[in-house]
């Protein structure tokens, strides 16, 4: 993996690229959510949302997109919270975490355990 450095250096392009938002509307987009585009770009539209829309055809993490957009999470929230307003992505979120209820019995576990030891 090659790593780049995130865009963090000429605030102006940063106002412009948000529209002079700092902040996304609501907390639609964790780290983990998921997002696919639902539609291909059209002309006139933003190179940000563009090339958005081209990395998400399958799904894409919100930090994978940042990533490979190399710009700070909190502009990728503000562009992809337009897309989802327009229905040009859908999120979808990590489902919720399983509660110890959900888990299965340890005594279970350690006989699955001694089991594949004697394999």
């Amino acid at each position: 993996m090659i790593r780049r450095p995130v865009d963090l250096g000429d605030p102006d392009r940063l106002y412009t690229v948000t529209g002079g938002r700092d902040s996304a509307d609501d907390d639609d987009f964790d780290l983990v959510t998921l997002i696919v585009a639902e539609c291909e770009p059209s002309p006139g539209m933003q190179s940000e949302h563009v090339r958005i829309l081209e990395l998400c055809r399958h799904p894409v993490a919100v930090v994978e997109l940042s990533a490979e957009l190399r710009l700070p999470i909190t502009v990728v929230r503000i562009l992809l919270g337009d897309l989802l307003a327009t229905g040009r992505i859908t999120a979808r979120h990590p489902r919720a975490g399983r509660s110890l209820v959900d888990l299965p019995d340890s005594a279970l576990l350690e006989e699955v355990l001694i089991g594949l030891r004697n394999l």
